[in-house]
C-alpha cells in the first residue's frame, strides 16, 4: 500500500479510541440487561464490533500489525426475536441448492413424467417437447413433484444437493391471498424469524476435521471416512 493512502497515526489512534468507547457502552448495555433478547446489548454488540474491525484493519494498513481479539461477525447469527409472543400466522421460507450433474438423467425422467400424462405423445415427440432442455426439464419435474420429494430423490433426476436452510417466521395475521406472490422472499424481518435450519457441506468438512483431530495416534481414515487402524509394519 502506498503512503499516499495510509491511514494516519492520529486515524489509528481515534479508531482505538472508538474501540474503547464501544467497550464501554457494551458493558453499560450488559450491565443494563432487561433479558435474553434485550435489543440494546445487540446494538452496542455491533457497534462494538464494527469499531473493532476498523481499528484492526486502520492499525494493519498503517503498522502492518494486527489486533490479538477477534469479535464473531453479526451476520451470521439472527438478532434478536421481537414477534408477537403467540403468533397468529406463520411463514416457512426454504431454500435448496441444486447442481445439475447428470442432464441426461434429468431429461430422461423429465421425459418419463411427460409420457406418462400425455399417453404417449411425448415420447414420439422426443425431445422437442418441454422435457427437451434443461430448463424445460427442471420445469417438468419441479411441476410433478413435491420439493421434499425431489429432495429425497435427487440422483434419481441428476441432481447434486448444494446448502439448504428453512426459516420459520412469525406473523400477527395471516397475509391477504395473493399479497405477496410477485415478491415472496423480499419483505422477511430477521427479528421476527422464530427459528431457522442450515445444511451445508461446511458442518461436514468441519465434522471430519474435528474427527480426525481426536484419532488415535495408531489410526487413520480410509477413503470413504472409516476408521482404520495403522499398518504396524509401515
Amino acid at each position: 500500500m502506498s503512503d499516499a493512502v495510509q491511514p494516519t497515526a492520529a486515524e489509528v489512534r481515534a479508531a482505538a479510541e472508538a474501540v474503547k468507547t464501544a467497550l464501554d457502552r457494551h458493558l453499560a448495555a450488559v450491565e443494563r440487561r432487561s433479558g435474553d433478547d434485550d435489543p440494546a446489548v445487540y446494538e452496542a454488540f455491533n457497534e462494538l464490533a464494527a469499531a473493532a474491525e476498523e481499528y484492526d484493519e486502520l492499525l494493519y494498513d498503517r503498522y502492518d500489525e494486527v489486533t490479538p481479539f477477534e469479535i464473531p461477525g453479526s451476520d451470521d447469527t439472527l438478532p434478536p426475536y421481537i414477534g408477537p409472543e403467540e403468533p397468529n400466522a406463520l411463514s416457512v421460507l426454504i431454500r435448496r441448492d441444486y447442481a445439475v450433474v447428470e442432464p441426461q438423467r434429468l431429461l430422461a425422467q423429465a421425459q418419463r413424467v411427460e409420457a406418462v400424462e400425455e399417453n404417449g405423445a411425448t415420447a414420439a415427440a422426443g425431445f422437442d417437447a418441454a422435457s427437451g432442455t434443461v430448463h424445460g426439464a427442471l420445469g417438468v419435474l419441479f411441476g410433478e413433484f413435491e420439493p421434499d420429494e425431489i429432495a429425497s430423490r435427487h440422483k434419481e433426476f441428476g441432481l447434486e444437493e448444494g446448502d439448504s436452510t428453512l426459516w420459520v417466521t412469525a406473523a400477527d395475521e395471516p397475509a391477504d391471498p395473493g399479497e405477496w406472490l410477485e415478491t415472496p422472499f423480499e419483505a422477511i424481518d430477521p427479528q421476527r424469524v422464530v427459528c431457522r435450519f442450515d445444511v451445508s457441506a461446511v458442518f461436514d468438512d468441519e465434522s471430519d476435521d474435528d474427527l480426525e483431530d481426536d484419532l488415535a495416534p495408531d489410526s487413520e481414515l480410509d477413503e470413504d471416512g472409516d476408521l482404520e487402524p495403522l499398518d504396524a509394519d509401515r
